[in-house]
């Protein structure tokens, strides 16, 4: 799977995917092929956390 690189359709990206799916970060990218750790430190470099509890980055 193909995502964006630039980190704000990013983030925008991966909180519709997690919204929709109703899957939590890591199984999202499990199931998806990709690596959470490196999408987690690419949002967290623009500004963005991930919230656990929600399910979505802030």
């Amino acid at each position: 799977m193909t995502i964006p690189n630039d980190p704000f359709i990013l983030f925008s990206y991966i909180n519709t995917q997690l919204r929709d799916s109703g899957m939590t970060l890591s199984d999202f990218c499990e199931e998806n092929e990709l690596d959470a750790a490196a999408i987690t430190e690419k949002l967290l470099a623009a500004g963005f956390r991930y919230d656990e509890s929600n399910r979505r980055f802030k």
